[in-house]
């Protein structure tokens, strides 16, 4: 095995390469001295390190190299995150979005240090079998304060929002900090707890391209305004209500809810937006001007109308179009009120309400 002390210029690191058989020749087993070893070798073997005329020879060495690491760290088994709480078990990507990488996880509770467990998953002490997670990783390291933001929100939401609401967000298990073992970033990572049979309004609207029937839609509206309300009281803009944070349960009416890293104190600045959906945005957040209620029901609104299409009736475009109106103090504010509002529109269009069995079509397989 190749120490990283040992590697003091391009000319060890190449012998060092030449005479690996494996990766056990290479990264020493356990603990992070294979990682601080790959670094060296990385940054002393990198081709933009070596004239134009070497670069060939440098890229098959590096190529090499990359190649040995990866084999190191399959015969590694899957990879770890372990914290003071938790050992996670990273399992398959659940989804790959612009600020972060969902990965599908296990976790087990580290030994007790003294603190309260009877709160913890898994049993009396929070030990016993292993527990399912989600956890939230960001691409870039500089989209850390992002993750801080969401897991801020969600911790407020617990701790001050109406209990009986707390379904209608993702549950924070934990925020911690992990620093990439082959690179060396810092990135804040949020574990939550996973989200079984829910699916985006994304995929609704792609499974309805001709637009959602109302009655469909009305269910979810009248979830996503409790949902906003419940965040407003505790003092909250969600900032990004857009087709993909909004995630329905088709059989249980259900709706959560996520991606919470866009959110602020009522009051402040939406502090990112999706780029892709800026045309979906009120002008106070383009503009960068303090968001309000009015912002998240602005936001709503539009996902809503885009859902439904023209299969929406007229008085209820009516009533979108006074929810997204560019003037921020002229739109509603409170969503309580506003979900009373549609309670009244949607009796005097459809009548009394009726429970509708729901279902997402699957989309076709491909041939």
């Amino acid at each position: 095995m190749t120490s990283a002390h040992a590697l003091r210029d391009r000319a060890a690191a190449r012998t060092a390469l030449a005479a690996a058989r494996g990766p056990a020749d290479l990264f020493p087993t356990g603990g992070t001295e294979a990682a601080h070893t790959f670094r060296r070798l990385a940054r002393l073997l990198h081709p933009d390190t070596v004239p134009p005329s070497e670069r060939p020879r440098a890229q098959e060495e590096f190529t090499r190299l990359t190649a040995l690491w990866r084999c190191h760290g399959e015969a590694a088994g899957p990879p770890t995150l372990t914290t003071r709480r938790h050992t996670y078990t990273l399992g398959r990507t659940r989804a790959t979005g612009g600020l972060a990488v969902l990965r599908e996880a296990t976790y087990e509770q580290n030994e007790p240090d003294g603190r309260d467990r009877r709160d913890a998953p898994g049993g009396q002490d929070g030990r016993g079998s292993r527990q399912r997670c989600l956890l939230k990783i960001p691409r870039a390291a500089g989209d850390s304060d992002l993750m801080e933001r969401e897991a801020a929100a969600l911790t407020r939401l617990a701790r001050h929002g109406e209990p009986r609401h707390r379904a209608y967000a993702p549950r924070l298990l934990e925020t911690f900090r992990h620093r990439a073992p082959d690179t060396g970033a810092e990135r804040r990572v949020n574990a939550l707890a996973p989200l079984d049979g829910f699916h985006t309004l994304t995929e609704v609207r792609a499974a309805y391209p001709d637009g959602l029937d109302p009655r469909d839609a009305a269910w979810m509206w009248r979830r996503l305004l409790v949902a906003l309300g419940w965040a407003h009281r505790a003092g909250r803009v969600h900032g990004a209500v857009l087709p993909g944070h909004v995630l329905i349960h088709p059989a249980h009416h259900g709706l959560v809810l996520v991606d919470w890293c866009y959110s602020t104190p009522l009051g402040d600045r939406v502090p990112a937006l999706v780029e892709h959906h800026r045309d979906a945005y009120p002008p106070e957040v383009t503009a960068r001007r303090p968001a309000t209620e009015a912002t998240d029901i602005h936001l709503a609104s539009h996902t809503l109308g885009a859902l439904m299409g023209e299969r929406a009736p007229r008085p209820m475009r009516a009533f979108l179009r006074g929810c997204t109106l560019p003037a921020e103090a002229r739109r509603p504010h409170d969503a309580w009120r506003l979900l009373a509002e549609l309670d009244t529109l949607l009796d005097h269009l459809y009548g009394p309400r009726t429970f509708r069995p729901f279902t997402l079509p699957r989309p076709p397989r491909a041939s």
